[in-house]
């Protein structure tokens, strides 16, 4: 039986990855959706801590020491500023006007324009961060004034000030210590390069997958085949295993140009992402052998393919992190496939949670793929 069955694994996997239809959407389309998704998606949470935005401060003449003091509270948002340049076009471009200090100074109220070359949540959250930058240098000028003996000494507020009110001691401090699991959100190309493996899995093998096994039947191939010694059971494993084998490429593939052009963090848990890989590509190659038992036409197969894997994907987190959508989508997530899998990335990657919080995941999946092929053995037919 695991000779038959080996037999037609690897026959089916050499048809598979002759088809110029397969091998564009296992090695060029995911690469291409990395990078759209992994754009797009760049801006739904707060930027990681240690990576600074580079934001570009126009200063106009004369803008005194105040200008000093906004850099520094800039910084504290975790910005890097840097100075105009020519040759570089920074989507976060902060004006400070001319003469600003001495206009601030003198009560005269100033305008500091900021702008950004998006939209969406990532801006407010952009304005919210450059606004409390802006606000604490006013709340430190105000204090820095309160230090003054008399209201001449007021006046005449300086960078020394400013360094007296920084050395003195605070009344209140504030102490963050971590409670329990990293809890962040994984955006940009560490949200879309798992995410764009786990929805392209069930996509090739939703169709690539189902579609060579509706051609064999229609062209009376299984029909040959059920004339051999070869029994049911080798039939339905030895398809199910080539299409796993080509899960496996997928995976492998992906995972090398996640990490060499999109710089995909795996996390510490490598060998056990691998593990939830393997068992969804498992559980994905049954479901599209499933598919192609179930399916009358090749139009069916393809049809029903693209349509799951767009819906799935979506609804599964594969698209945009799940955390960011409503409670109910959430819940919805835990009940798909695409969900399990990226559930459980989520947990060992982004949220180092250990690999004790996947094992649920595991077993959900093994025990799914295991009905699936039960379901297929008993549905698969010769004609």
């Amino acid at each position: 039986m695991i000779r038959d069955a080996l037999f037609i694994a690897r026959r089916d996997l050499r048809m598979v990855l002759r088809a110029r239809e397969t091998l564009v959407w296992v090695f060029v389309m995911p690469i291409v959706f990395f990078y759209f998704i992994g754009t797009v998606t760049g801006g739904f949470a707060p930027p990681k801590t240690g990576r600074k935005d580079a934001i570009e401060l126009r200063v106009g003449p004369d803008a005194g020491f105040l200008v000093d003091e906004l850099t520094r509270q800039l910084e504290v948002q975790n910005y890097r500023v840097v100075a105009p340049d020519t040759a570089v076009a920074y989507s976060r471009v902060l004006t400070v006007p001319a003469a600003f200090t001495d206009s601030v100074l003198a009560g005269v109220p100033q305008t500091v324009r900021f702008e950004f070359g998006r939209d969406g949540i990532g801006a407010d959250y952009e304005k919210i961060r450059v606004g409390r930058a802006a606000y604490t240098v006013l709340a430190d000028l105000v204090a820095a004034r309160r230090l003054a003996p008399d209201s001449a000494a007021a006046a005449r507020v300086g960078p020394e000030q400013f360094a007296e009110l920084a050395a003195l001691p605070r009344a209140l401090s504030l102490r963050v210590d971590t409670a329990g699991q990293r809890r962040e959100i994984p955006t940009g190309f560490s949200q879309a390069v798992p995410g764009i493996l786990v929805m392209f899995l069930l996509l090739v093998m939703a169709t690539s997958g189902a579609v060579l096994l509706v051609i064999e039947r229609r062209q009376g191939l299984l029909r040959r085949l059920a004339s051999t010694p070869i029994d049911r059971r080798s039939v339905v494993f030895g398809k199910w295993g080539g299409r796993l084998v080509l899960g496996w490429i997928q995976i492998a593939f992906a995972m090398l140009a996640g990490t060499l052009l999109f710089q995909m963090n795996w996390g510490g848990d490598l060998a056990w992402v691998l593990l939830v890989l393997i068992v969804y590509a498992a559980l994905m190659a049954g479901v599209g052998l499933l598919l192609g038992t179930l399916a009358r036409t090749e139009g069916q197969a393809v049809g029903i393919g693209v349509v799951s894997a767009n819906v799935l994907g979506a609804l599964g987190g594969c698209w945009w992190p799940i955390e960011v959508a409503p409670a109910w989508m959430q819940k919805l997530q835990l009940f798909l496939p695409t969900g399990w899998a990226m559930d459980a990335l989520h947990h060992l990657i982004a949220f180092e949670a250990g690999p004790a919080s996947v094992i649920p995941h595991l077993l959900g999946m093994a025990l799914a793929t295991l009905l699936v092929l039960l379901w297929t053995s008993r549905a698969f037919r010769y004609e």
